[in-house]
């Protein structure tokens, strides 16, 4: 029988615990994962994006413990610039049409293996992404499949506190929050 940790976000295997003990770069992608997927377009050029709050400082506390975090997109918008220079994030990757080339360049640029590796998505167009990186995550809501194959599927959807969920998860394994999500 495998050894189960209570956190505040249920109970995790202890393999898993040890595997996110080991990540130095989480990858997030943003619509779905972030977001709620949805993209607001005016008449002209503008879209807006809702960002909560709480992932925001999930991402940030990851960065403050040492564990770098990226963004990996498809698509280009400004607003995730703005979010990403407020929280920090120098590694944004927006327009991507190969996420695994991306997430390699990601790799090798800042040193790390496979194992040291996680990446946060939702739908089909993350799987190169996951190929790629050591573990995978995606929000509750994410497509059916993407929840079949991923070694995390969190409790909360996208944009509704998904990233602050994983981010936790990774503090708590790391020994920089306790069980329960709060400081030593």
């Amino acid at each position: 029988m495998e050894n189960k940790i209570t956190t505040c976000w249920g109970e995790q295997s202890s393999a898993l615990m040890d595997r996110l003990s080991r990540l130095r770069l989480v990858v997030f992608d943003v619509d779905g994962t972030l977001t709620d997927g949805g993209i607001y377009l005016d008449n002209k050029d503008g879209e807006m994006k809702r960002f909560m709050t709480r992932d925001g400082l999930g991402i940030a506390q990851l960065q403050r413990h040492g564990v770098r975090c990226a963004i990996i997109t498809g698509r280009n918008a400004p607003v995730v610039s703005r979010r990403m220079q407020e929280l920090k994030v120098d590694l944004v990757l927006q327009g991507v049409a190969d996420k695994s080339a991306a997430l390699s360049g990601l790799m090798e640029k800042l040193g790390c293996k496979t194992e040291e590796v996680a990446a946060m998505g939702d739908d089909l167009n993350d799987l190169p992404m996951f190929e790629r990186a050591g573990l995978c995550a995606c929000p509750a809501d994410a497509h059916p499949y993407i929840c079949n194959i991923c070694d995390v599927v969190l409790t909360q959807k996208g944009g509704h506190g998904a990233a602050r969920e994983f981010a936790d998860l990774i503090l708590i394994a790391q020994g920089k929050l306790n069980l329960q999500g709060g400081p030593l």
